[in-house]
């Protein structure tokens, strides 16, 4: 007989903790948002957090309201390179 006295969990895995930011432009009202109970906002860039478990799966949503993904980065990046400070004396 076999002894399973571990458990494997999702919190021990690398990835449960990475966050990526999508960049995305062209977010428009369609009629998969339509059903939504919020507005989409049609203009600029939107940034969006996303958990590396649902990458695929916000990459599915942003095509299906018409967005395009214009740059993904991970989240610590940004943590990593604070905006300069404007010191003009």
């Amino acid at each position: 007989m076999l002894n399973n006295s571990f458990s494997i969990s999702k919190s021990t895995s690398p990835s449960s903790n990475r966050v990526f930011v999508y960049e995305v432009s062209g977010l428009r009202q369609t009629d998969q948002s339509d059903r939504n109970s919020y507005p989409i906002r049609n203009s600029g860039n939107v940034l969006i957090k996303v958990p590396y478990n649902r990458m695929n799966e916000e990459m599915l949503r942003i095509s299906r309201l018409g967005g395009k993904i214009v740059n993904i980065h991970p989240l610590e990046s940004i943590n990593d390179n604070p905006p300069a400070e404007n010191s003009e004396n």
